[in-house]
């Protein structure tokens, strides 16, 4: 795995991947922050007021100048059109895949507290989760859950055993327990 040591942090390019739910941004931030590496959110770079996505073409742009900025970074997110875009440089690829029943319960248990607290989910957008919207409307993000959650794992199978994307590591992470691993032995190679 190819890396660059700048001041005391090691340089990698690292996706988290996972159906919505699964906390791939839980860890995400987390290792950004262990590694002393920049948090990119695919979801700040896509979603703009009132719900509206950003076209393809805007999307694509955005994310090449984020990727671009610096020499390494942690992005938090799927959006499997950008894989050629997010995946060029890559060094690391980590699936958070805990299963369907823990995926599920944490997407409900998120969905209510942002309900609950009307956080802003990102900035500037004035996007917000409401528990009608979470847990009673087409767009409810629990439904995308559930409508994804399988379709998401094969293909995330089919990209790991596919020949174009050899070049990259993959880490699939089912358990808390390898998550705390995976974060030591980064933070460790990190400090070498």
């Amino acid at each position: 795995m190819p890396r660059m040591v700048l001041t005391g942090a090691i340089c990698m390019k690292i996706n988290l991947i996972g159906t919505s739910g699964s906390g791939k941004s839980t860890l995400a931030r987390r290792l950004a922050a262990e590694l002393q590496l920049p948090y990119i959110e695919m979801d700040t770079l896509y979603w703009r007021p009132d719900w509206q996505g950003t076209p393809d073409e805007a999307l694509f742009d955005r994310l090449e100048k984020r990727l671009g900025a610096t020499p390494g970074w942690v992005l938090d997110g799927n959006y499997n059109r950008t894989r050629a875009i997010k995946w060029r440089e890559v060094d690391l690829v980590v699936w958070v895949d805990y299963g369907f029943a823990r995926t599920l319960r944490q997407a409900v248990l998120r969905a209510a507290r942002r309900a609950w607290t009307q956080q802003e989910l990102w900035p500037g957008t004035g996007n917000r989760e409401s528990f009608r919207r979470s847990f009673f409307s087409r767009e409810s993000v629990l439904l995308w859950t559930i409508k994804t959650w399988r379709s998401n794992r094969a293909r995330y199978e089919a990209d790991m055993a596919n020949p174009q994307f050899a070049h990259i590591r993959f880490v699939r992470i089912t358990s808390r327990r390898q998550a705390d691993e995976l974060v030591a032995r980064l933070r460790a190679t990190a400090h070498i």
